[in-house]
């Protein structure tokens, strides 16, 4: 029966004056309706191959590995330029940032009793005739407003008829936190500049994994009045060295050669990594981060455990994870530059997870060989390639340009291979 087939006749009903009901034939309405189904059809074909046709990389690792900074660097070699809200945010964020840093180093100075023998620096020459205060000054106007928030009365800011002409401002998207310290950093900034020059600074530095100061804002307190200028915009290497906890996951699309990429960033702390499970499902491949300088730290969130060692068993879990059976896992061992100059005073056999170091002291390629083979030592599965594993400086933008670059090449292989259009090896 249908449109095609024959009708047997039925006799005229009374009155009528058909004695033949002809079939009913499709009209403009039918062939509408087969048209916009058909176009329907072809788009979801579309998106379908689109879709198949994506590639999907995720980052994971502990906090403050390196994560977010390969995220921007992402963004800096293949997605849009940032406009002014987004500098201004970062601004608020770089100025925070060097407040969080002082309140941990004022810290560590009280703690390690060197108090007195700062008393005995006389205060540094005059910058831009601006005369400097001595480093026991300035450390007790920090320690009054910054640590122990005894003040009676609000600072006298130098900067204050400036704060009008103060290009980055306040930035709702920092958060409040951020842009209170940020004011803070404007009302101190010639304190934070004075103590920060002094020699007893230089060896509470070296001792800064104790308190998990982050080493890259070294380069915004050795630049402290250029951040705190009024016409201050951050640069691009201002913005990777910037810190910001991620709490979400964060995800951007670029398209690379003709291909699709979707990479997400997601928070490494433990209380975040519940989130991660959302982002499991066809991964393509998975950039495992962790920060080569962390070996003599410990977790912000658990004083106890050593950050290297606890890379590794997350490691280990996503390694041998179900939902990445059949996925490319790269792994980022991030900031060789950090721990190139750590290791000089550093000794990684003294770090009691890691007594069996039996390399040179303060060698580069010893050490890094040594970590290596830490996280080789995490698979049930002994086949991982080396060309899997780069060492890298996540806010060295040629070096992650190249590594990327690498990386792409041999997710897109891999991924072939695992299709069976190459052999397999």
């Amino acid at each position: 029966m249908g449109c095609g087939s024959s009708a047997e006749a039925q006799p005229a009903s009374s009155g009528s004056n058909n004695a033949y009901n002809a079939p009913s034939r499709p009209g403009a309405e039918d062939a509408a309706e087969i048209q916009k189904s058909s176009a329907i059809e072809r788009e979801l074909d579309r998106a379908r191959q689109q879709e198949e046709g994506k590639v999907k990389l995720l980052l994971l690792g502990a906090g403050e590995s390196g994560k977010s900074t390969i995220f921007k660097q992402m963004r800096i070699l293949h997605g849009a330029p940032r406009g002014e809200d987004d500098l201004r945010m970062y601004g608020v964020v770089i100025r925070s940032n060097v407040i969080v840093a002082m309140r941990k180093l004022c810290t560590h100075l009280r703690n390690l009793g060197l108090e007195e023998q700062l008393a005995e620096e006389p205060a540094a020459e005059a910058v831009d005739g601006v005369p400097n205060m001595s480093p026991k000054e300035a450390f007790d106007e920090l320690a009054t407003y910054l640590v122990d928030n005894t003040a009676s009365e609000p600072p006298t800011a130098a900067t204050n008829g400036e704060s009008a002409k103060d290009w980055v401002g306040h930035s709702p998207r920092a958060g409040l936190a951020a842009n209170n310290d940020a004011k803070q950093f404007l009302d101190h900034v010639h304190a934070i500049r004075s103590l920060w020059q002094s020699k007893t600074m230089k060896e509470v530095w070296a001792k800064r994994a104790a308190v998990n100061v982050i080493d890259g804002h070294k380069e915004y307190l050795n630049d402290i009045m250029r951040v705190a200028a009024p016409s201050f915009k951050p640069s691009t290497q201002d913005i990777l060295l910037a810190r910001v906890r991620t709490t979400q996951v964060v995800m951007e699309r670029y398209r690379i050669d003709g291909i699709d990429f979707e990479m997400y960033d997601v928070g490494g702390q433990r209380s975040e990594r519940r989130k991660w499970i959302d982002c499991f499902d066809h991964v393509d491949a998975v950039i495992f981060v962790a920060a080569l300088s962390e070996y003599d730290q410990t977790l912000a969130e658990a004083k106890r455990t050593n950050r290297m060692v606890e890379a590794l068993e997350l490691f280990r879990s996503v390694c041998n994870n179900r939902a990445f059976a059949n996925t490319s896992i790269m792994l980022f061992l991030n900031k060789k530059d950090i721990f190139a100059e750590k290791i000089l005073y550093s000794d990684i056999a003294a770090q009691k997870p890691f007594y069996d170091y039996a390399g040179p002291p303060k060698d580069f390629d010893h050490g890094v060989l040594y970590f290596i083979q830490k996280f080789k030592d995490m698979l049930i599965d002994d086949e991982f390639n080396d060309s899997f594993i780069h060492v890298t400086c996540a806010t060295d933008t040629n070096n992650m340009e190249f590594v990327l670059d690498s990386t792409r090449t041999i997710i897109m292989t891999d991924n072939l291979r695992r299709s069976g259009f190459l052999g397999s090896d």
